[in-house]
């Protein structure tokens, strides 16, 4: 694989960029890391949810089986996609549900008298995804303020209904950041199949950066709404009041919509779950690891709403950061939580038989980069992330015997970098292996396909 931005740590954007007190208005600039994540948030409406929030059962969730998936697929601009496929190893059996069309039915009450109207779910999504197929960004939001709010509402119900750490079985479509690129979402869509042709898991980040991050997640959880056992969101750090003042997504909500409107997003963002497992095999998170993690009861038990606290737990999952030099649990660069190393990888799959660790929060050039021995991938997909990379945005695909493939969208309207050409065709993403029940495959088990 070629060389990419990940690895190239001393390059890679810090949390707060150097002219973050110009690129936003809020009035909330800070000097560091520190002082940011302890900025105050005291006008943040608190929320007045059950404090049964993990009351739901952790047998794995049976996805409703979609269409058939096509594990090479081609891309919005009309290219083929790379696959790189991993068998991890299981003997477990999945069923599933016969009905792909399950629905939440919401519904709201009028302030003016008691009647009860349902929520014209398909309706909304319909606006909103014409609003993606303009290809503008119109001053206001397609949908008015009473109908985000319902939105909201009722998507926080169900992420609250449903655990904190979600177990699935496959198949299911993973996704990483998409931070506001809402163009990029309905052309990952247009290309993986929108619900319910899929099941998908999305690993955070859904605002910030992006011009559109009002209508990315909207329509994320407008489908989270009519597929609630199809679609699950996954809280990643940018999914914090702190870090969506300093980001951009509380400046769009001032500017398209009002405060109020933010406020009640950060309520539904206090409640998002924080980690998935796929087939007892893959450990899905935003971040990555984190030394306070030694059972996954300490994931269910974490109690929601939940702002993202300086430290701990919650903090690691959303934060942390694999490194190629950590021996142990380092210092982040970011400034918050830990780098941890190829040993922590191994000791951690070890002890909860996993085969792989699934997570996002890094722009990689492919969209996904194996880390250690390919017992750790990242997966990113928002390309030609904030206009200033070049990079491809990824999918990765979990079939029904947790064969892994990547589906790779192409930079639009970005010239490809030259590592990404090789005899004027798409290069090879990577090479496809077996593992064979191992956490590390020896490089004798690796096999080269031409």
């Amino acid at each position: 694989m070629g060389q990419t931005v990940s690895k190239k740590r001393e390059s890679r954007q810090a949390v707060l960029p150097d002219n973050h007190e110009k690129e936003y208005s809020n009035g909330n600039t800070v000097n560091s890391l520190s002082e940011y994540m302890k900025m105050d948030t005291s006008n943040v409406t608190p929320s007045n949810a059950t404090e049964d929030s993990n009351s739901s059962p952790n047998s794995p969730i049976s996805l409703s089986s979609p269409m058939e998936p096509i594990l090479l697929r081609v891309n919005g601009n009309g290219e083929k996609s790379d696959s790189n496929n991993i068998s991890l190893s299981s003997t477990l059996s999945y069923g599933y549900s016969s009905n792909n069309t399950n629905t939440y039915v919401s519904t709201v009450t009028s302030n003016n008298n008691d009647r009860v109207k349902p929520l014209d779910i398909d309706e909304m999504i319909q606006r909103l995804k014409n609003a993606g197929y303009s290809g503008k960004v119109s001053k206001s939001v397609c949908l008015k303020n009473a109908e985000i709010t319902t939105i909201c509402q009722t998507a926080r119900e169900i992420v609250l209904s449903q655990p904190t750490l979600i177990e699935l079985s496959p198949p299911v479509k993973i996704v990483g950041d998409v931070h506001g690129q809402y163009t990029d979402l309905i052309r990952l869509f247009e290309m993986c199949g929108f619900p319910p042709q899929a099941n998908y898991l999305f690993l955070g980040d859904y605002v910030d950066r992006g011009k559109q991050s009002l209508e990315t997640i909207l329509l994320l959880l407008c489908y989270k709404i009519k597929y609630p056992e199809n679609f699950f969101l996954l809280r990643g750090n940018h999914e914090c009041a702190n870090v969506t003042r300093v980001y951009g997504f509380y400046d769009e909500c001032k500017r398209r919509s009002n405060v109020k409107i933010w406020k009640t997003f950060v309520d539904v963002f206090n409640c998002l779950p924080i980690a998935a497992i796929v087939a007892s095999k893959i450990f899905c998170v935003h971040g990555g690891l984190s030394p306070s993690l030694t059972t996954m009861d300490e994931i269910r038990h974490i109690q929601r709403p939940q702002d993202v606290p300086d430290f701990g737990l919650l903090n690691d999952l959303l934060w942390s950061d694999p490194s190629e030099t950590a021996i142990d649990w380092e210092d982040n660069e970011r400034g918050v939580s830990y780098c941890f190393g190829k040993a922590i990888i191994h000791e951690f799959l070890a002890r909860h038989d996993f085969d792989l660790v699934c997570r996002a929060h890094m722009v990689v050039e492919d969209g996904y980069e194996f880390f250690n021995e390919r017992t750790l991938v990242t997966v990113f997909s928002a390309p030609n992330y904030c206009g200033e990379f070049d990079n491809y945005g990824a999918v990765m695909n979990v079939n029904e015997e947790l064969l892994c493939s990547f589906e790779l969208l192409k930079p639009q309207d970005a010239p490809l970098p030259k590592l990404q050409t090789f005899k004027g065709k798409r290069r090879p993403s990577g090479i496809p292996y077996i593992a064979s029940g191992t956490h590390s495959p020896p490089l004798d088990e690796v096999s080269q396909t031409g």
